[in-house]
């Protein structure tokens, strides 16, 4: 289908290629700071709740779920729109509307002003995420943007694995700095984001991106998000979850019959069509199943068996996401040898393999050494193997003004396996607890880690690009996108 509106790219200004290296570090702590807000509150929430008496668990919980659906949901709209209308403008708008946010959120008087400035926060977030991986693609020679694709996505992977200890050391002097170290970090960045990043001016004619899609989808996408985190506590059968859940089915279809019928769709059907694409997005929701589960449950287990404070959790999770840019840098040493498909099996099957051992050896009386850090070490390494792998994959194939949109996509798709995994951990848990006593940490929880983990190793067979990831890969993605576009 021939889409009516036609958008002309200008020349990438010189300063950008100029400066790789700083364009990179602006790109990479934004999008460290956006990712690691998804996970940093956890360990958080009881220092929250005192300043906050009266508040329920279920009420605190709104801190949490008010960011995972705001972003999950606003991520592939956002994406499409940064695509669209430039990433530059995109990126910085969202990095300023998080970074006001983050002071926001750290000022909150009281907990829905809180979960209010949260959303706030997860928009900016949604906003800022995929523009600054069409800004990398856009303001890097091709030769080396597989190098920079992978060290982009491993800070993401970072930010994910060191949320928890990271929030634990911050906590110890307030859970409002949790928020206020996003601010200096997030001012510098606009600075040098504006004086550094490529600004990608598109003269676009023809019709406006399917408006009533992006409302559609975000909708969609929202529904499920709370289907998920609040399917345990409201019940899986109950009213209101069936509801959320027919709402997103209801949403995809619609979603997807105006994809396919929509002259400016959101989302091109083309990027559907591509094979390493797909794939990557199946690998990331298996993924992300198995990574959101085995990080609760480690911190359940560290701090409600072992009776682990906040920042004794998070210095035990510590060991993981070190492990992450070494093999991080080995996979990309690697891809020249072995097809990426591969290096992702490998990074998942060794993070299914650090959950079996969890699930076979780990007691009630602390043993960190011999129960928790081996299995820490192998999964901060398969962390490192499979998820920036995942991002290179996934956006070898497409043009680089398909970037924003592609790497809103898979985001999304990492979203909601981690809600998924958060809901399927509890259900294992529920289940393995005595009726009518609340769930409890149990070495169970890591069989469902470990299943997830080998379904993702599965289809990461799946999606290395046509033929070798290589840096030359993504200075030949435009006419492979383009050879499958409709």
């Amino acid at each position: 289908m021939a889409s009516s509106s036609q958008v002309a790219v200008e020349p990438i200004p010189s300063r950008a290629r100029q400066r790789p290296g700083i364009v990179l570090t602006v790109l990479c702590a934004s999008g460290f700071m956006a990712g690691l807000d998804v996970f940093i509150v956890n360990v958080a929430l009881d220092d929250i709740g005192h300043d906050f008496p009266g508040a329920s668990l279920a009420d605190m919980s709104w801190i949490l779920n008010a960011y995972a659906i705001a972003y999950a949901a606003l991520l592939v709209p956002l994406g499409s729109l940064a695509d669209r209308y430039g990433a530059k403008r995109g990126f910085l708008l969202g990095l300023t509307l998080f970074t006001s946010a983050s002071a926001a959120c750290a000022a909150s008087p009281g907990l829905w002003t809180l979960v209010l400035f949260r959303g706030l926060q997860a928009v900016g977030a949604a906003a800022l995420t995929p523009a600054s991986l069409g800004l990398l693609l856009a303001a890097t020679d091709p030769e080396r943007r597989t190098r920079a694709v992978r060290i982009w996505s491993a800070s993401g992977a970072l930010a994910a694995a060191a949320g928890p200890g990271l929030g634990g050391l911050l906590v110890q002097s307030s859970w409002r700095w949790i928020f206020l170290v996003n601010v200096p970090v997030g001012v510098l960045a606009l600075v040098a984001g504006a004086r550094v990043l490529p600004d990608v001016r598109k003269t676009v004619t023809g019709r406006i991106p399917d408006a009533f899609g992006g409302l559609v989808l975000a909708l969609s996408i929202g529904a499920l998000s709370l289907a998920l985190v609040k399917g345990p506590d409201w019940g899986w059968t109950s009213p209101a979850t069936v509801e959320c859940l027919l709402l997103a089915a209801a949403g995809a279809a619609v979603f997807t019959h105006r994809t396919a019928r929509h002259p400016a769709p959101l989302v091109e059907p083309a990027l559907l069509r591509v094979k390493a694409f797909t794939w990557s997005n199946a690998t990331a929701l298996l993924f992300s199943v198995a990574f959101g589960a085995n990080l609760l449950a480690i911190v359940l287990w560290t701090q409600q068996v072992w009776h682990y404070s906040a920042v004794r959790t998070g210095l035990a999770v510590a060991p993981g996401p070190l492990m992450v840019p070494l093999f991080a840098a080995l996979a990309q040493y690697v891809t020249r040898r072995l097809p990426a498909g591969v290096i992702a099996t490998v990074g998942s099957l060794l993070y299914g393999l650090a959950a079996a051992l969890l699930a076979l050896r780990i007691e009630t009386h602390p043993h960190y050494a011999t129960d928790l850090l081996p299995s820490m070490l192998i999964s901060g390494a398969g962390v490192g193997l499979t998820m920036p792998t995942i991002l290179t994959c996934a956006t070898a194939d497409l043009r680089p003004t398909q970037g924003a949109t592609g790497s809103a996509m898979v985001n999304m798709s990492h979203q909601i396996g981690n809600s998924l995994g958060i809901a399927a951990l509890v259900a294992t848990l529920t289940a393995t607890t005595a009726s009518g006593d609340a769930a409890r940490p149990s070495p169970h929880g890591w069989w469902l880690v470990t299943g997830a983990a080998l379904l993702a190793a599965l289809c990461a067979l799946g999606m290395t690009p046509r033929g070798k990831t290589t840096d030359a890969t993504f200075a030949e993605a435009p006419a492979r996108a383009d050879s499958a576009a409709p």
